[in-house]
């Protein structure tokens, strides 16, 4: 009857789900704790005790060098390769990859100037004196000096929901700053750019950077009382993968720029970071319906997509 063969069919999928679901929990567990046991938790274990004891347990400059130093160098160490590639057009195996064929090529001297002089206040006199509270929050919370890291899986926990309250908190106030009233005095600044570049990512009026570009981001480990050496890798990833976001290039094995650097192109489409509450709100239904959208993906080859999914030939009038 068709009363057993749905029965049947629900057996068979709830089967087939919880299996799943155990080899994919054991999958996790195990590459957990193999890096925990056999490679990289014993490695950075010894290498931060020797750290917090070079630095003598001083938790100020111990914060100053994680949270500050370290994200500024894995962001300007990032577009400083992309830099290159922006003003001189070389290397080609980058610049083949670029996103808006025709723009930034090469890009403009005086206007990427601006960008940097502004990226570089941005970090000096905000996001740095903003680090000043957020160490007192975090030295309240008693483990973020810790002589002991947290382990490999409480870092993938954390990670995890430092990605929610970024996107929640990202998504909204971004939209918050498209607002009409504001975004004529606020948001307009970031989008002088249409083909963004990588250091336009932290290009911003000082407002929007406090609320949209750096509290996003450090909510998440304070929420959480998260270590020192947690908030360094996050910050740092957070700064990589906003400009990768940014950088105008679909390099291979990277993250998709295509979701953001649509969002240049046409102002009111993909407000977020991965692309959930856009689904869920309609904000990406223009870009789901592009070219962009189906090159949204990790390329895995060396063709560009571009060349690979390429923009249909323009209608003639």
């Amino acid at each position: 009857s068709q009363g057993e063969k749905l029965w049947d069919a629900l057996k068979i999928s709830a089967y087939v789900f919880s299996t799943g679901l155990l080899m994919f929990t054991a999958l996790v567990n195990s590459v957990s704790w193999f890096m925990q046991n056999i490679t990289l938790g014993n490695f950075w274990q010894t290498a931060w005790l020797e750290f917090y004891n070079y630095m003598e347990g001083d938790e100020w400059t111990i914060f100053l060098f994680g949270a500050a130093l370290v994200p500024a160098l894995a962001f300007w160490g990032f577009n400083g390769i992309l830099l290159v590639a922006d003003i001189t057009g070389k290397p080609t195996f980058i610049t083949r990859y670029r996103i808006q064929l025709g723009k930034n090529d090469p890009v403009d001297t005086k206007k990427l100037w601006k960008a940097i002089y502004t990226a570089l206040g941005n970090q000096f006199f905000i996001s740095f004196p903003m680090l000043v509270p957020m160490f007192y929050i975090m030295k309240s919370w008693g483990n973020t000096f810790s002589e002991e890291l947290p382990t490999f899986q409480w870092f993938l926990v954390e990670l995890s929901i430092f990605t929610v309250v970024e996107e929640i908190l990202f998504y909204y106030t971004h939209r918050l700053v498209h607002h009409p009233v504001l975004y004529k005095y606020i948001h307009k600044k970031h989008h002088e750019w249409t083909a963004p570049i990588g250091v336009v990512s932290i290009y911003a009026h000082p407002i929007e950077h406090i609320i949209s570009n750096t509290l996003p981001v450090m909510t998440g480990p304070m929420i959480m009382g998260s270590h020192i050496v947690s908030i360094s890798a996050w910050f740092s990833l957070a700064l990589v993968t906003t400009s990768i976001s940014h950088c105008g290039y679909h390099l291979p094995f990277l993250p998709s720029p295509e979701f953001h650097d649509f969002h240049h192109l046409k102002f009111n489409q993909c407000y977020g970071v991965l692309g959930v509450l856009d689904f869920l709100h309609g904000t990406d239904r223009v870009f789901r319906q592009t070219k962009a959208f189906e090159r949204h993906k990790v390329l895995l080859g060396l063709t560009p997509l571009s060349e690979s999914i390429p923009e249909l030939p323009k209608k003639a009038e």
